[in-house]
């Protein structure tokens, strides 16, 4: 067993299950299953067939840390709902990962660019956060490019994520930024070990620990309660 606390990383914010064992600056285990949908099935034997390749038991285990979007709103939910669970259970501490944190890299607390992050939306939209000295400097936002305005509170340098280059030329083509940025077409890749590695350094760090992560929405619900009022169930 490492010296370190084995921190145990998952995520199904998006089509895939990903999982990986963490302790200090070694990832011990990952896996990676790209799946559209079925990940609350697909979770637990992952993370249990990966724990047992490794001899690691529930036990061994120092933290949780898990992706909690923005991203797919039911595999969200799945993932962060097991970390609450796990926590809860095992009497550790649980630490959520934006998605937006998990684009930076696991250096991402480390990194002191002031940058805006560009992740996929729905109907052709982006989410977009900012981030400087290694923390968020502004809550996300949803914005269809060429349409809606874009709110930036921080210099930015560049940006990195899902279609950068064109969020890049539509901040300067409507005149938020004097020159063009650079725009780099980051994706995400080891979610699981970036996910553990960032929870670590924010553990690490004196970060406020809870067993109850929340998930990370930027829009609201497509789905509403109705409002007629309910019908009237006669005795």
């Amino acid at each position: 067993m490492p010296s370190n606390p084995i921190v145990l990383g998952f995520d199904t914010s998006a089509a895939h299950c990903a999982a990986a064992l963490l302790s200090g600056d070694k990832v011990w285990a990952e896996r990676h299953i790209d799946l559209a949908r079925g990940q609350a099935e697909a979770l637990f034997p992952l993370i249990e067939k990966m724990m047992a390749d490794e001899g690691v038991v529930w036990s061994d285990i120092g933290l949780i840390a898990v992706g909690v979007g923005p991203g797919n709103f039911t595999g969200t939910r799945i993932s962060v709902s097991a970390a609450r669970g796990l926590a809860l259970a095992l009497g550790i501490p649980s630490i959520g990962v934006t998605t937006f944190e998990a684009m930076r890299g696991a250096k991402s607390l480390a990194d002191k660019r002031p940058v805006l992050v560009s992740l996929p939306a729905p109907r052709g939209s982006v989410y977009l956060q900012e981030f400087e000295h290694g923390e968020a400097t502004g809550k996300p936002q949803q914005v269809s490019l060429w349409s809606d305005p874009i709110a930036l509170t921080t210099d930015i340098k560049e940006v990195i994520g899902h279609e950068a280059r064109e969020v890049a030329h539509y901040l300067h083509q409507f005149g938020q930024t004097k020159t063009e940025l650079p725009g780099f077409q980051a994706v995400s890749t080891r979610i699981g070990a970036t996910i553990a590695a960032i929870a670590q350094d924010k553990w690490q760090g004196g970060a406020v620990i809870s067993d109850r992560p929340a998930p990370v929405y930027v829009r609201h619900a497509d789905a509403a309660p109705p409002r007629d009022a309910a019908p009237v169930i006669l005795p």
